[in-house]
This record gives C-alpha cells, structure tokens and sequence, in this order.
C-alpha cells in the first residue's frame, strides 16, 4: 500500500527541525560553548554593561522561542498520545467508551470520572486483585456474586476429573 505523500508548510518543517536540533547532545555542547566564551571575554570587556547585556538579550530571545517550540511538540505529542489511547479504548471489548476523547470534557465532568473510577479502585482492592474488572458496573456486580461460587483449586478440579475417569 503507497502511501500518500502530505503536503507540510515551511514554517511546520522549520519548527520540527529546530525542535529536534535543539534537542540533541550537540545543541547542549555549543550552548556550553557560548556562556563559556561569553564568561571568558569578561575580562577583556571588563565586565561592563554592554558584556552583561549580550548574554541577557542573547539568552532572552532564545528562551522567548524555545518556549514556542518546546509548546508546539507538546501539543503535537499530546495530541498523537490521545488518538492512540482513543484508537486502543475503541478497539478493546468491553473498553468504557466514555473515555474516548476524554481530554475534551470539563474539569468537572472529569473530577467526576475520577470520582467514579476511584469507586472501582476501591472494589478492586477489597478482592487484592487491582485487574480483575475493567468498569464500575462490572466491578459491582462481579464483587456480589464471586464469592458466592468459590473457584476450584487446581487440586481439586485434578481430583474430580480422576473420579469421573474412573
């Protein structure tokens, strides 16, 4: 299957280069580099204004735009993170669909989500077993009626199946 090949603005691949060059060991090196020729041309400039105004203005302006940049690859890696966790609660059987764009909702409407899945936690604890159930409804159920038929034990399900043999 080709895929097809998406038309990207100049101004997405320049922040998606500097993003990713700002971010790599060599960018680090050269930002160490510039304080530490800055630091040893203090003497020369005997530490005036001036000397002390090129680092300010200098450091300003950069971190002005990196705060852009690092904002802008956040909002994109939030944004992929929640289409796969909403690909992965769609996909899943049984899966709560009133988590699938979940981040839309008001802090309110997720205060109360959380306030319900807390109730599951809760259940969930009383059995020691924090992955038995996947939904409150679910939870209540189950935690009435599993102990009411008590599992085998390997041993025991070994035990009948040798009786019934013989």
């Amino acid at each position: 299957m080709a895929q097809k090949t998406r038309k990207v603005s100049w101004l997405e691949k320049f922040s998606h280069q500097a993003t990713r060059a700002t971010g790599t060991s060599l960018a680090f090196v050269l930002a160490v580099g510039v304080v530490l020729i800055w630091l040893i041309t203090g003497p020369v400039f005997k530490y005036s204004d001036t000397w002390q105004l090129v680092i300010n203005t200098g450091t300003t302006i950069i971190t002005f735009l990196m705060v852009f940049l690092i904002q802008r690859a956040q909002n994109k890696d939030a944004v992929a993170i929640h289409l796969k966790l909403n690909e992965i609660v769609a996909a899943l059987e049984g899966a709560s669909n009133r988590l699938i764009d979940v981040e839309d909702l008001s802090e309110a409407e997720i205060e109360a989500l959380r306030k319900y899945y807390r109730r599951l936690i809760e259940l969930a604890r009383k059995d020691d077993n924090l992955t038995s159930t996947h939904s409150i409804e679910e939870a209540a159920s189950r935690h009435g009626t599993k102990y009411k038929k008590k599992p085998q034990s390997p041993r025991a399900k070994n035990s009948t199946a040798k009786e019934e043999v013989k």
